[in-house]
């Protein structure tokens, strides 16, 4: 593999066969291929499908530079030459069509592209430079999957954990932000009871689609009058399913809520609240049993930390604009990593939109009115641009780790 290596068909033909979380094999494959040629020593199969590529340079700390691999559950719908038309099975054993609509695929092409270029420029950095693509971000079970699986008793333990994620924001632009940048994310399956009867006669029923509906529009309160103004919380309710036809009124209804926070007091509070507030609603309806609220996803915040921002950002500000995206909503798993080394975490957006798009804009209130309005991450439409995309998300990684596993003076 040489320095001129077209990243852009790399590009398209991981964006042309996504896999989803834990099944990403191909990539897998592939990424350990490439490392194998860099010079990389190659672990594969960590966490399932994670792949670990260890550079030893001479003395010096650890950097660890990460990328997420897996798709999502989505058609796409962007009309590109180079669109996904793979499917996949998800975790019901269900065939869903499956699309790189996260990213994920500019995450591991741009790190492909940072482990050539470091390990092709070794003259320029010292230390031990550890490469880790990670399976089933979407889930958020990937890091953990791979810590489980003994990552830092395999390949060391990191001085600094960096990476980055494409978003809806002009290529040429980096959002960099000290502290809590990315909120933590709970989903929970909520199932309230009640008992089915013949839609004619509901006065022989306990409706539990009233329930859950009732249920819903109370839930909109946690965030209107139980969280300040100056706290930062977001609460969705991504699913209501119960019942298979009209005149039946069935005996349960499933929730799936999805709760977003910054802090662990408030999310711990709201996570409360929606106990608290499911559990009247089924009272209150005259249920025959408690609800059942199970957690089945849950990821701690990502905290950039303070001092390791100040060292990385002027590297980052070689390369492209660098600017302060306020609270990221988006959530992700890769705290757990740099939680697990005990290590400072730097995690920054990477825009990835056409620059066209924001022509004219000078402030980032009018980059973010603009960026709004585009297809965003999760979108069946997300489709960022090739370049400069890719070259500045290489750039970035490259000067991030140098600037962590600096030569000795």
């Amino acid at each position: 593999m040489t320095a001129t290596t077209d990243l852009g068909e790399v590009y398209r033909d991981l964006h042309a066969h996504p896999e989803l979380a834990f099944a990403e094999t191909r990539t897998a494959a592939i990424v350990a291929a490439w490392l194998t040629r860099c010079g990389y020593e190659v672990t594969t199969g960590v966490g399932v499908t994670g792949v670990v590529g260890v550079l030893h340079n001479g003395a010096g700390p650890t950097a660890l530079l990460r990328a997420d691999m897996d798709g999502l559950p989505v058609g796409e719908r962007t009309g590109l030459a180079y669109a996904s038309t793979a499917s996949g099975l998800d975790e019901t054993g269900a065939e869903v069509p499956v699309m790189h609509a996260c990213g994920h695929d500019v995450h591991v092409t741009c790190l492909l592209g940072a482990a050539e270029r470091l390990a092709a420029e070794r003259s320029t950095w010292a230390g031990t430079l550890l490469v880790v693509f990670q399976p089933a971000e979407e889930n958020v079970l990937g890091a953990r999957a791979m810590l489980d699986d003994g990552l830092y008793d395999r390949v060391g333990r990191p001085d600094v954990i960096l990476g980055q994620h494409v978003a809806p924001l002009p290529a040429g632009v980096i959002g960099l932000r000290s502290g809590a940048a990315f909120a933590a994310a709970d989903s929970l399956r909520i199932t309230m009871f009640g008992r089915g009867a013949h839609a004619s006669r509901p006065e022989a029923s306990v409706d539990p689609v009233v329930m859950a509906a009732a249920t819903v529009l109370r839930l909109q309160g946690v965030v209107a009058r139980e969280v300040a103004a100056t706290e930062t919380v977001v609460l969705t309710i991504g699913a209501l399913r119960s019942g298979t036809t009209a005149n039946v009124i069935p005996d349960d209804a499933e929730l799936l809520v999805n709760v977003r926070t910054y802090d662990v007091d408030v999310r711990a509070r709201v996570l409360a609240a929606i106990t608290r507030i499911v559990r009247a609603e089924a009272a209150a309806s005259g249920a025959p049993r408690e609800p059942e609220i199970e957690l089945i996803l849950t990821a701690p915040a990502v905290v950039n930390d303070p001092g390791a921002v100040v060292r990385t950002g002027p590297a980052l500000a070689g390369v492209a604009k660098v600017i302060d995206p306020g609270f990221v909503t988006g959530s992700e798993d890769v705290g757990l990593l740099a939680d697990a080394a005990d290590a400072p975490c730097v995690y920054w957006l990477l825009g990835g939109a056409d620059p066209a798009e924001f022509a004219g804009a000078t402030t980032f209130a009018e980059l973010a009115a603009r960026s709004v309005a585009l297809p965003s991450n999760h979108s069946p439409l997300f489709a960022p641009v090739i370049e400069p995309t890719l070259t500045i998300g290489v750039a970035a990684l490259v000067a991030a780790a140098r600037e962590w596993l600096p030569l000795a003076t």
